[in-house]
C-alpha cells in the first residue's frame, strides 16, 4: 500500500495549489481527480463563462458601434461555433498548463479516478489504496437538479452542459435568477437568442438590497430579456418540439414556451459518494462538510477546502481556503475562515461589485449607520465609455468610521471595489480613502467623492 505524507482529492483552486506547496516543503503528495483537472473553475465555471461574456461584449459593443461614431458596413453575424472554439482554447491552455504543472512537479503523483474513503488514514481508486496521515477534501460541486414537476420529461441542460453549446437557442428559458442565470442570459441575448428568466423570488439575486436587484433588472430588460418574478409554482413540459415552462407569476402569461431550458437554481456538493462515514466526517442536512474555523473536518486528519465545505461558494473563497491551510500546516500562522470578508461579483455587464454588508443587513447590525451614493451617470470615466448604468454606494459605521460594506454597480466596478476591500481589511478609517488622491479618469477616483458627502441612514 503506497504512503504519503498528503493525499488531496479533487484539483480545483485549492486542491493544486495545497499539493505544490506541500510538495515544495518536502512532503509526498497524492493528487487525485476523477474527471477534468483544474476543477469547476477552469472548465464549466469561471474561464469559459468570462470568455463567452467577453465575447456577448463584442457582440454588444460592434452593435453600439455608430454611437462611438464607428461604420460597419452590413449586418453584425454571430458565429457560435468561433464562439466556442474561443472559449474552448482558453480552457484547454489553462486545463493543459495546470495538468502538466502536476505531471511533472517533484513528489506530487497525479492518480486519475474515483477516491472513496476506507478509513480515516485511506482511500481507494479503482481497487488501489492509498494511505496519508493527512488527507484534503476539495471536491467541488454541482448543479442542483430540484424536484420540481416535470423536470424529468424535458431536456435540460445546466452551467456544465451549456459549454457544450455551439449553436444559438432560439429562445432559451432559464429557471433562476442570481449570478449564473443571469449572466448566461444576459450573454445569449447579445448573442441573438430571445431570453426569459424565470424567478421564483420577488427579485432577482435576492440577498442584495432591493434597488441594486432592481437596477440589475433595468440593465438585461433593456437589452431584452424577459424577466418573470414571483413564480412561486413553476412545473415543465414538453409540447412537440418546444419546452413549456408553466409558472404561477403576478404579471404576464401563464405559461412561456422556449425551444431550450437551463436550470440555473443552485448548486451541490459532490460529497455524496466518497465513503465520508468511513473516516468519521460528518456532513450537515445539504450535503456540506462539517468543519471548523481552520477547516478541519470531524475526522482528525481530514481537512475541506472550496465548495464542499459550505464556507464559500467561489473561487477566491475556495483558494483563501488553501491559503489558510498552508498558514497553519506550514507558516505557524493561526489563520481563520471568520477572519474573511465577504466579496464577491456579478459577471453581468456591467459587472457588480460587492463587499461586506449589504445596507438592508446594515440597518438591522444596530450601528449608527452612514451611506453614500453616486449614479454611474455622474462617474465622468464611464461617461466617456458610454456606460453609464448602475450606481455605487458604500456604507461607513459612523461611530468606528470603518467601512461596514460596498454595492458598487457599475462599469469597472468589479475592479474598483477591490480599494474598498483592502481598506475593510486594514481596519482603517474610510478618512484614508477620502484623503487619497486617485488617478483621473478611473471609476475608483469616485470612491473617495462619495465618501465625502455621507448622510445618515434612517
Amino acid at each position: 500500500m503506497p504512503d504519503f505524507d498528503a493525499i488531496i482529492i479533487g484539483t480545483g483552486q485549492a486542491g493544486p495549489s495545497l499539493a505544490f506547496r506541500l510538495a515544495g516543503a518536502g512532503m509526498k503528495v497524492a493528487v487525485v481527480e476523477r474527471h477534468l483537472v483544474g476543477g469547476t473553475c477552469i472548465n464549466t465555471g469561471c474561464t469559459p463563462t468570462k470568455a463567452l461574456v467577453a465575447s456577448a461584449y463584442a457582440a454588444r459593443i460592434t452593435r453600439r458601434a455608430a454611437e462611438y461614431g464607428v461604420v460597419i458596413g452590413g449586418d453584425i453575424g454571430i458565429d457560435m461555433r468561433r464562439v466556442k472554439a474561443r472559449t474552448d482554447a482558453i480552457v484547454a491552455a489553462s486545463r493543459n498548463g495546470l495538468t502538466s504543472a502536476l505531471e511533472n512537479a517533484a513528489n506530487i503523483t497525479l492518480y486519475r479516478g474515483h477516491a472513496r474513503f476506507a478509513s480515516p488514514q485511506a482511500v481507494e481508486i479503482a481497487g488501489e489504496r492509498l494511505r496519508a496521515g493527512r488527507i484534503f477534501l476539495n471536491v467541488g460541486g454541482r448543479a442542483l437538479v430540484p424536484p420540481m414537476p416535470g423536470i424529468n420529461e424535458v431536456p435540460r441542460l445546466t452551467n456544465s452542459s451549456m459549454m457544450d453549446v455551439d449553436f444559438l437557442p432560439h429562445h432559451l428559458i432559464i429557471v433562476g435568477g442570481s449570478y449564473i442565470g443571469l449572466e448566461f442570459g444576459q450573454m445569449y441575448r447579445r448573442f441573438g437568442s430571445e431570453v426569459t428568466i424565470i424567478e421564483m423570488a420577488p427579485q432577482l439575486v435576492r440577498h442584495e438590497d432591493e434597488d441594486v436587484s432592481a437596477a440589475i433588472k433595468d440593465i438585461i430588460e433593456i437589452e431584452g430579456v424577459d424577466v418573470r418574478l414571483n413564480a412561486e409554482c413553476i412545473s415543465l413540459a414538453k409540447r412537440g418540439d418546444e419546452i413549456i415552462a408553466k409558472v404561477d407569476c403576478s404579471d404576464g402569461a401563464p405559461e412561456v414556451t422556449g425551444s431550450h431550458l437551463l436550470l440555473a437554481v443552485g448548486r451541490r456538493p459532490n460529497t455524496d459518494d466518497l465513503d465520508l462515514d468511513k473516516a468519521g466526517v460528518r456532513w450537515d442536512e445539504r450535503g456540506y462538510i462539517v468543519v471548523d474555523d481552520q477547516l478541519q473536518t470531524t475526522a482528525p486528519g481530514v481537512w475541506a477546502l472550496g465548495d464542499c465545505n459550505g464556507k464559500g461558494a467561489f473561487t477566491h473563497t475556495a483558494y483563501n481556503d488553501f491559503e489558510i491551510v498552508a498558514a497553519n500546516l506550514l507558516d505557524r500562522d493561526p489563520r481563520r475562515v471568520s477572519e474573511r470578508i465577504t466579496a464577491y461579483a456579478l459577471y453581468i455587464d456591467p459587472p457588480l461589485g460587492r463587499v461586506g454588508m449589504t445596507l438592508a443587513q446594515a440597518r438591522t447590525s444596530g450601528r449608527r449607520v452612514l451611506a453614500g451614493e453616486r449614479p454611474m451617470t455622474r462617474v465622468a470615466r464611464a461617461v466617456e465609455k458610454g456606460e453609464t448604468q448602475g450606481f455605487m454606494r458604500i456604507l461607513v459605521d459612523g461611530d468606528s468610521k470603518e467601512i461596514l460594506g460596498a454595492s458598487l454597480l457599475g462599469t469597472g466596478c468589479d475592479e474598483a471595489v477591490h480599494a474598498i476591500l483592502d481598506l475593510m481589511y486594514a481596519k482603517a478609517p474610510y478618512t484614508v480613502m477620502q484623503h487619497a488622491m486617485h488617478i483621473h479618469p478611473t471609476v475608483s477616483e469616485l470612491l473617495p467623492t462619495i465618501l465625502g458627502d455621507l448622510k445618515s441612514v434612517g
